[in-house]
């Protein structure tokens, strides 16, 4: 990396030395049904819903089985219930039927699922299965473009150009430092600016004139 990028990625990792996924799950079937649950949702309230989830959906084929009502009702406060219902009982029908109930560990196989997409795939391969990868969620996105780490329009874009400056043993821990940081900091509408150590690297700090 360069010493910028070095700089950046020290200081994220100084201040969140024991960053990683805040979601709950014990298994893979349940990392990217979770995963799924979070798109637009915190992963506190997905944890609240998936204590219960999981009872009830334990394995892919239960989940295959779902009665789709009652499934919505069951995460509805994830927000997207009816889309997500659809695409849980979908995927989790797509892992019984060409993946005999196990989730995939690589790129084409996860993709192939409903509902997953590059954000989800990546997720699954860095926490799931300890294998590089930059998952590019909307905070990875913001905090990314406001540091002048990408100049990206699309998460894709990010995702590429992030790859090319971390060293690849760095991807996964950054995709969490850079999740927390937008999290807990550098949010969309009301960043904590005053107390943030990187403003000295960020865009948006000195395009806004902050103080």
């Amino acid at each position: 990396m360069d010493e910028r990028t070095n700089e950046i990625y020290s200081l994220l990792d100084a201040r969140f030395s024991n960053a990683g996924c805040e979601l709950t799950f014990s298994n893979h079937y349940e990392l990217i049904v979770a995963v799924i649950l979070s798109a637009r949702c915190t992963d506190k309230r997905v944890n609240i819903i998936t204590k219960d989830l999981f009872k009830k959906y334990p394995s892919p084929k239960a989940l295959s089985m779902a009665n789709i009502d009652e499934l919505q009702q069951a995460i509805y406060s994830c927000g997207f219930y009816r889309n997500k219902a659809k695409n849980l009982i979908s995927m989790a029908q797509d892992l019984c039927d060409r993946f005999n109930g196990v989730v995939p560990d690589n790129y084409e196989g996860l993709l192939s699922l409903a509902g997953v997409g590059r954000k989800t795939a990546n997720v699954v391969m860095s926490v799931g299965f300890d294998i590089p990868a930059i998952a590019v969620d909307t905070h990875v996105f913001r905090v990314s473009n406001r540091l002048k780490l990408v100049s990206a329009k699309t998460p894709l874009q990010c995702e590429m150009e992030l790859r090319k400056i971390v060293d690849k043993d760095k991807w996964s821990r950054i995709h969490h430092l850079l999740v927390l940081f937008g999290r807990y900091v550098c949010s969309s509408r009301s960043p904590h600016c005053r107390d943030c150590e990187l403003k000295k690297y960020c865009d948006y700090y000195r395009s806004k004139g902050k103080e």
